[in-house]
């Protein structure tokens, strides 16, 4: 069990890095793409605050990656706890300000992360 916590908790922070390249480097060309409802005249605009973002993403992930490399269990499960209840929350205000599918790509893996990282 604590081998599935770690994927999920490793899965979360990959997705977290793709969010960092997403807002950060490909924010008006890939960024087009994948937030279609988002007004195409405002990615040039935007660039900036997305790249802003995409750092805090990274931010995440990093905080995920260490938690992955710490030896103490319990320091690990604090770690990975905090992190992901980080992400949980921005993943919760994200779907109810900005678009509700950030709940699912975003909230819920974490969740699912933090359960079983809480069982294991």
């Amino acid at each position: 069990m604590k081998l599935l916590a770690e994927i999920m908790t490793g899965i979360v922070a990959l997705e977290h890095i793709y969010i960092l390249w997403l807002e950060m480097f490909a924010w008006t060309t890939q960024g087009r793409k994948t937030f279609r409802s988002f007004p195409t005249d405002l990615f040039e605009k935007t660039k900036s605050l997305a790249a802003n973002q995409g750092l805090y993403n990274g931010f995440l992930a990093a905080g995920l990656i260490w938690s992955l490399l710490i030896q103490d269990a319990v320091w690990q499960t604090n770690v990975a706890c905090f992190f992901l209840g980080c992400v949980i929350v921005a993943g919760i205000f994200g779907a109810l300000t900005a678009q509700k599918s950030i709940f699912y790509v975003q909230a819920l893996p974490a969740i699912v992360a933090l359960i079983i990282t809480l069982i294991a």
